[in-house]
């Protein structure tokens, strides 16, 4: 097993080989768990003809999932499997080169067993809470209100944070933060095992403005991860209405609150069925986001799931996920009113998938609606240990999204180099670029899209049916100019039209190619393109949308 010179990179796979070791599991071929989501990684070295997936739970039929995608600097298949049941035991057999390894692997359990509780009075403090005893794997901390009470942390700007956590296995649950100063949750560096889940986070951070106006600070977070934070669970939150706010790009390079930020996280982490929404003038840089971009660590840097959000009113990135991405998964967030809907620049490791996302409006500017671009990408090059890295090798796999116009993005991908991309199923109508430029080996892989964009807006919008909430199903027809000078017979007359506006089947419905693990519960002759699948239920976004969703005590009491 040959291994390469990135030594922190190296040193984080003999890690995880390590535990699926002690736990049994073959130390070549093991599986990083999240809820709903198993990333998958197999040393050796590549065949002809791929990696092929199947698995299946406990005492069920095997199913195919998407072939796993072969990094030639580590000698690794990389690859993950979606849509799962959490916790559930599943085995998994690859199929490489006439070799075959199974295994098997169990999803996380959504239920966090708690060793102890801290009940918080009722009523309104303004004295910051710092957590310094945490649990266990068997017993978590749990911090919470009392039962029938509303326990609200108001620190007035007098206090840097709300909440500062500075040990593992920690819940914050059903909290109202209120005015900090800088954070609103602060987790401190190398803290492990940290679930901030139904709590209402605003008034946070400080003044905001751009870089060139001498404004050096920058994203002030409701929750805020410092540097080698991992296997976090931001979840059903309402964050909200910052005290500053970015500024556009009319002065420069946005800088200023963010929703969730991570710092160089060591991964394993899950965001998601957040609410994070604001108004223009208090608009986040990032939603959610972090660092560093070019890297191969970053933010959420590995097996980490983003899903189920509503993101707003951002004047970047509504999502930046940048540096490792190894088997980060994206998918059925709502994303709206930003510049950038998805920032994956870089993705060094890869693979990251973005799919099943709707995207929304885009903008550059308070005075600027021309919008901004789906997906940002880009890389550069590292010296590490005198030898010149591209940070640009990472695959990335963009399925089933749809974009929605008017007022959407103008471009779907940035102009930045990209390699190793493949797109598939997706709605990308865009006035402006739509793939970039091939810039040489290795290449990208677009197909299968529906792409284009001269008299889009409208027309595009009647593709989709009629819907008073976040639904884009496909409506069996849409309208269509059909150019040149047409006749029509009507009355037993004919009548010459030139340009005239027809409607013609929906050319998304039934026309989506075969993805094994992303579309496999299609209806109809074939998928249908697109982040909806007609016959089945819709993505849900947004705290509201969360299976088994109550209403936490500051939505409750008095």
């Amino acid at each position: 097993m040959r291994r390469n010179h990135r030594n922190a990179i190296t040193a984080g796979a003999l890690a995880v080989a390590l535990a699926a070791t002690a736990s049994g599991a073959d130390p070549e071929a093991w599986a990083a768990p999240t809820f709903e989501s198993l990333g998958l990684y197999y040393n050796r070295g590549a065949a002809p003809e791929g990696c092929r997936v199947h698995y299946r739970p406990a005492g069920g039929e095997w199913r195919e999932g998407y072939p796993l995608a072969y990094d030639e600097r580590e000698r690794q298949y990389r690859g993950s499997l979606v849509g799962l049941t959490p916790d559930t035991e599943y085995a998994i057999r690859l199929e490489a080169g006439g070799d075959r390894v199974e295994f098997q692997a169990r999803t996380r359990s959504e239920t966090f067993p708690i060793g102890r509780t801290t009940y918080l009075d009722g009523g309104t403090t303004d004295q910051p809470l710092v957590i310094r005893e945490g649990g266990t794997a068997d017993g978590w901390h749990l911090i919470a209100p009392a039962p029938g009470k509303r326990s609200v942390s108001d620190v007035f700007n007098l206090a840097d944070y709300n909440v500062v956590v500075e040990a593992d296995y920690v819940i914050l649950r059903g909290l109202e933060l209120k005015n900090a100063a800088i954070h609103g949750v602060l987790i401190r560096g190398g803290v492990q095992h940290v679930v901030v889940e139904d709590c209402h986070i605003t008034g946070w951070g400080r003044a905001g403005g751009a870089r060139v106006w001498g404004v050096l600070t920058g994203s002030d977070s409701a929750v805020y991860a410092e540097n080698d934070a991992g296997s976090l669970v931001i979840q059903r939150n309402l964050i909200e209405y910052p005290r500053g706010g970015a500024n556009d790009w009319e002065s420069g390079h946005p800088s200023g609150p963010q929703g969730v930020t991570l710092i160089d996280s060591r991964g394993g982490n899950v965001i998601r069925y957040n609410t994070i929404r604001s108004t223009e003038d208090h608009g986040y840089n990032d939603g959610i986001g972090g660092a560093s971009n070019y890297s191969f660590k970053g933010s959420p840097n590995r097996d980490s799931d983003i899903y189920g959000n509503i993101v707003s009113h951002c004047w970047d990135d509504a999502i930046e996920s940048e540096g490792a991405n190894m088997n980060v998964r994206i998918w059925s967030n709502y994303i709206h009113h930003t510049f950038v809907h998805v920032a994956t620049a870089a993705t060094s490791m890869g693979p990251l998938y973005v799919f099943r996302n709707v995207f929304g409006e885009s903008r550059v500017s308070h005075r600027d609606p021309s919008g901004g671009m789906m997906i940002k990408t880009g890389m550069n090059y590292l010296n590490i240990g005198g030898e010149r890295v591209s940070t640009g090798l990472g695959y990335r796999f963009i399925f089933h999204n749809t974009a929605l116009q008017p007022k959407g993005a103008l471009d779907v991908f940035s102009s930045h180099e990209l390699h190793n991309a493949v797109s598939r199923n997706n709605i990308f109508y865009a006035r402006g670029r739509t793939y970039p430029s091939d810039r040489g080996a290795p290449p990208n892989d677009f197909q299968n899209d529906l792409t284009g964009g001269y008299l889009g807006g409208g027309i595009v919008q009647s593709m989709f049916l009629p819907s008073e909430g976040l639904e884009w199903f496909l409506a069996p027809a849409m309208n269509r100019i059909q150019w040149g000078r047409v006749e029509f017979v009507r009355g037993g007359r004919t009548i010459a039209i030139t340009d005239p506006l027809v409607q013609v089947k929906n050319p998304a419905t039934d026309a989506g190619v075969r993805l094994p693990g992303f579309n496999d519960e299609f209806t109809g002759a074939a998928p249908d393109i697109g982040a909806f699948e007609t016959g089945l239920p819709p993505p849900r976004f947004g705290r509201e949308a969360a299976p088994r969703f109550t209403r936490p005590p500051w939505e409750s009491y008095d």
